[in-house]
């Protein structure tokens, strides 16, 4: 089984009610096994641009990195980011190798 990855980039306009989206996101996660490879450290951007905070999340699989998104748990979480952030992310098949 292949696992698959959240890859976002976010601009974070107000740190404190991102902090609540934060709060509310772990619920999502614990419940479909994401874990964060990357959450927001130094990051030396070398081609084109990007945001400035960038995360990675693993996931078992395509299928429960879907679940996960559209799962009630982070649709309220979503809710409380997309006032005060702006986000780029793609759920992404990983590869596997022999």
């Amino acid at each position: 089984m292949t696992k698959a990855y959240w890859v976002g980039h976010v601009t974070v306009d107000d740190p404190q009610a991102y902090e609540a989206y934060r709060q509310a996101n772990a619920a999502a996660f614990a419940k479909y096994g994401g874990r964060f490879l990357v959450r927001g450290g130094g990051q030396e951007v070398v081609e084109g641009t990007m945001r400035p905070r960038c995360v990675v999340i693993e996931f078992a699989d395509l299928a429960t990195a879907r679940a996960c998104y559209h799962s009630p748990e982070y649709q309220a979480a979503l809710a409380l980011r997309l006032p005060c952030s702006l986000a780029d992310i793609a759920i992404v098949e990983g590869y596997e190798t022999a």
